[in-house]
């Protein structure tokens, strides 16, 4: 029996989280239960526990995910502030005469939300309040509504910034090291945040052009599945759309075009979407409109200039040129400051900060208490011999590599079915990411396909997170069984996209390769 632990405590952490009690809670409390068992029975050293100060102290002091509650914030602002209703709204009334252009419009904005938020619980939510029931008054086929708003509210998970990349980007490294260590080599190469940002891009923007074909197929096939709106006579001028839909774009553009040109690291551009945002849904509400769109230039300015032209004062050998930089940067920084200010006083005032910042630290806390407990369960599984276990298990299956890598994601995509990304991310992914990257597999390309693996638990049933989301909005009409029904086609094509991503990798490993 003792031989076994490993297996026993793995087994015992999926009946503890399918039990219902607190998933960071039991996980910590399985791990130490079986080191002391482990402890106890003579098979595994209790002083391995001492490490845990070590992992618990470099969580706590990772500039990489630092971003977490910053991309966070982010989305939550846009969310509270109705940004993002007000543009899907727009995006429905300017597609809406095109057969399955509601559905289109709600994808494309599932994109944007996607790209600006990267938070699917907001994304389900929104279009499940404000596109749902007008899909169904539009005469859509049920099913069809439910499944668009669940598939298009996860691709906050592929498409970046999102929480998923920052977590897996650095699981991925950790395991990259790890596997170079175990080669024997010292000089160690490492995977950042922006080269899984850029391996995601494409393959995220291949899965919205996937849905699009599955709308459009759908309303060739079924036209009664997939009517056109009602024509109301009202015609959108192409001001509104463009104001309802640049801020967003502009956002993503600041952000991610910061962390892919090597301008600013992640946790950098993540403080410049929060702020941003802050910025944006200020700018929305109308008070000092103009002064606080001059205060988000200087803050992109300012961003953008100190990442080409830093300055650094303690040199001694400053020129003239130096000096008018930095005095630039002074006037920059303060106009951006006093914006910031008012936007912040302003936002307060409209209570709409406050319900953003519940959210955040809500979040940002079950990420990261998750990730903790993740920390000692796998210290402990280690200790009890679970590292060799997996190895061994990967490198006899049959079919080498690929079976390993195939094994792996199915492996993955059951686990989806019971438990979030975030536990399978933190706890299964350090324990087979470094044999898999052992035998040869390239660690950019497997995660953009862990990535879409693990976006499908958002949708797979019995607790498939979006469900449970568009669930709680949805008109009484609409029946749980037509909302798993609705989703049944897009976890298909999530699997398609992953057998695309396997025969084309060069769709995840081409812009890392120019941009890295």
């Amino acid at each position: 029996m003792t031989e076994y632990l490993d297996l026993l405590m793995f087994a015992a952490l999926m009946v503890a989280v399918l039990s219902g009690f607190p998933v960071a809670f039991s996980i910590a409390g399985t791990a130490i239960f079986f080191a002391f068992l482990g402890w106890s029975l003579g098979v595994m050293n209790i002083s391995l526990l001492g490490a845990m100060s070590q992992r618990i102290f470099g969580l706590l002091t990772n500039g990489v995910l630092i971003a977490i509650p910053l991309f966070v914030l982010m989305g939550a602002v846009l969310e509270k502030s109705r940004i993002a209703e007000e543009m899907l709204d727009t995006m429905g009334r300017s597609f809406g005469q095109l057969r399955g252009g509601l559905g289109i419009s709600v994808i494309l904005v599932g994109m944007l939300l996607a790209a600006s938020t990267g938070i699917v619980g907001a994304t389900v939510v929104a279009m499940g309040m404000i596109a749902l029931p007008t899909m169904l008054r539009s005469g859509y086929d049920p099913r069809l509504a439910a499944g668009v708003v669940c598939a298009s509210g996860t691709l906050g998970q592929i498409i970046p910034p999102s929480t998923l990349l920052i977590i897996l980007s650095d699981v991925v490294s950790n395991a990259y090291q790890q596997a170079q260590y175990e080669q024997g080599k010292f000089a160690i190469d490492t995977i950042s945040v922006g080269q899984i940002f850029a391996a995601a891009l494409l393959p995220g923007l291949t899965m919205v052009v996937l849905y699009i074909l599955y709308v459009l197929t759908r309303g060739f096939l079924r036209p009664q599945d997939v009517p056109v709106m009602a024509d109301d006579g009202v015609r959108l001028p192409l001001s509104t759309t463009i104001s309802a839909i640049a801020p967003a774009i502009l956002l993503i553009l600041a952000v991610l075009g910061a962390i892919l040109s090597g301008v600013a690291s992640p946790t950098e551009a993540a403080s410049v979407g929060g702020l941003g945002a802050i910025l944006m849904a200020a700018i929305k509400s109308g008070h000092s409109r103009r002064f606080l769109l001059l205060g988000t230039g200087c803050l992109i300015l300012l961003a953008v200039g100190a990442g080409l032209y830093p300055v650094r004062l303690q040199r001694s050998d400053l020129s003239v040129a130096d000096y008018a930089l930095g005095g630039g940067y002074v006037v920059l920084s303060v106009i951006a400051a006093v914006a910031i200010f008012i936007a912040v006083k302003s936002l307060i005032t409209q209570k709409t900060l406050q319900p953003a910042l519940n959210s955040t630290l809500t979040m940002t806390s079950m990420i990261f208490a998750t990730i903790l407990a993740a920390g000692i369960f796998s210290l402990v599984f280690i200790g009890l011999g679970g590292e060799e276990r997996v190895q061994d298990l990967l490198s006899d299956l049959p079919g080498g590599p690929t079976g390993a890598l195939i094994f792996c994601m199915v492996f993955i995509f059951v686990l989806g079915f019971f438990l979030d990304f975030v536990e399978i991310a933190v706890i299964v992914l350090p324990l087979v990411l470094p044999a898999l990257i052992l035998m040869g597999h390239d660690p950019v390309w497997l995660s953009v396909l862990i990535a879409i693996n693990l976006q499908t638990s958002f949708l797979t049933p019995p607790f498939g997170f979006s469900l449970f989301y568009l669930r709680g909005v949805a008109p009484k009409e609409l029946t749980t069984g037509q909302i798993y029904a609705g989703v049944a086609p897009f976890i298909l094509i999530q699997i398609l996209a992953v057998a695309v991503i396997w025969f084309l990798p060069e769709i995840a490993t081409i812009l890392p390769k120019l941009l890295f």
